[in-house]
């Protein structure tokens, strides 16, 4: 009896050696998961920052070249009054000026769009991988909880056989009085 209680014992032991392996190794799958989607975290972030820093570029790029098409426009309005005078060429000169000023504008304004969009779309996917982050360390810590309580449980069924392995041997040692 006492022989068949340590059996299970063992038995039991092992899979709990077994399952304590697959958990560690598990375990060690969510932390390089975790640490490569800090990694990817890290990257988006750099990335999300050079995008701001480019939207702010442009931004003052748009400034600038509004601040000059206003400047053609007043030149456009001194040269009208010079037309009146005989100034026709220098109004078509101003005039193209003008003109390409708005289309770089235009591009600038567009470009402008585009970056604004890849960087809503580069936040929501910081976004995507901080909460991934924060769900792969949920699930390490959850593991790692689970790995201690089957720790604790192999202890306990160690001492437990090591108690019946004690009194296997007092009972051996009556028998063999007898």
């Amino acid at each position: 009896s006492a022989l068949s209680g340590r059996r299970k014992l063992e038995m039991d032991l092992q899979t709990l050696l077994q399952e304590h392996e697959e958990l560690q190794a598990e375990l060690r799958g969510s932390t390089d998961k975790a640490k490569k989607a800090s990694c990817e975290l890290a990257r988006v972030g750099e990335e999300l920052r050079l995008e701001q820093e480019h939207s702010l570029h442009l931004e003052r790029v748009k400034k600038g070249l509004e601040a000059q098409v206003k400047e053609m426009s007043s030149r456009l309005d001194e040269a009208e009054q010079m037309v009146l005078k005989g100034g026709k060429k220098i109004i078509q000169k101003l005039e193209g000026m003008v003109k390409d000023l708005e289309m770089e504008l235009d591009s600038e304004q567009k470009r402008h769009a585009e970056t604004v969009k890849t960087l809503r779309k580069n936040e929501r996917r910081l976004k995507e991988l901080l909460f991934q982050s924060e769900e792969d360390q949920k699930n390490q810590q959850r593991m790692q909880e689970l790995v201690e309580r089957l720790q604790n449980k192999m202890k306990a069924y160690k001492r437990q056989v090591e108690e019946a392995e004690e009194q296997a041997n007092m009972n051996l040692v009556k028998y063999r009085k007898t």
